[in-house]
């Protein structure tokens, strides 16, 4: 297992997540029901995708060296773009941060985070992103564990500190953020696919 792939994943995967509708709608659950059974849901389905991700990744690295190292820059080009031109949405939702009083136990409230990140995640960037890093990589277990640690450590940050996050640290730069980590992974990317 590479160190190195497992950073770089964890590096490339938590900046572009923090802005995420998923991190929001965990924010949102945690802000009305125990933050426990929020973040293992939340934990749970975004380790179900890191596995999704990663065994389609590696499907692809049984492609041509250049082929995927070419796709993968495009890839990661695209997120960048994406996240660049991505406006700072303000949610109508900030002013509802109190507890409803809809209190379930914790099974129910699991399920409930586990099925709305699980689908959120979708096709989502970080999903492709990681698909892209396990075909780059060629170490499905480090990437895996890269990308899961990073989505874990942003679905701690918006359980955990809820609100406050995102008055901490603005969207727009966490969003330029990830845009410019996903630059130079195309860069490296294309630079690999050249050689």
């Amino acid at each position: 297992m590479s160190l190195t792939a497992a950073a770089a994943t964890f590096l490339a995967v938590l900046p572009a997540e923090l802005p995420d509708k998923t991190i929001l709608a965990c924010l949102i659950l945690s802000s009305r029901y125990r933050p426990s059974a929020v973040f293992g849901g939340a934990a749970l389905a975004f380790m179900t995708q890191v596995v999704i991700a990663v065994a389609a990744g590696g499907a692809l690295s049984l492609l041509p060296h250049h082929i995927v190292e070419a796709c993968a820059a495009a890839a990661f080009l695209a997120g960048a773009v994406v996240l660049w031109r991505q406006k700072a949405e303000k949610d109508d939702e900030d002013d509802d941060t109190g507890r409803d009083g809809m209190r379930s136990g914790f099974w129910p409230v699991f399920g409930t985070a586990f099925a709305v990140v699980f689908l959120a995640e979708f096709g989502d960037l970080t999903q492709f992103l990681t698909v892209s890093l396990a075909a780059r990589f060629h170490d499905p277990i480090a990437v895996g564990i890269g990308a899961t640690l990073g989505l874990w450590v942003a679905a701690a940050c918006a359980v955990t500190l809820g609100w406050r996050l995102l008055k901490l640290i603005p969207m727009h730069w966490l969003t330029r953020g990830a845009a410019v980590v996903m630059v130079i992974l195309a860069g490296t990317s294309a630079y690999a696919a050249a050689n």
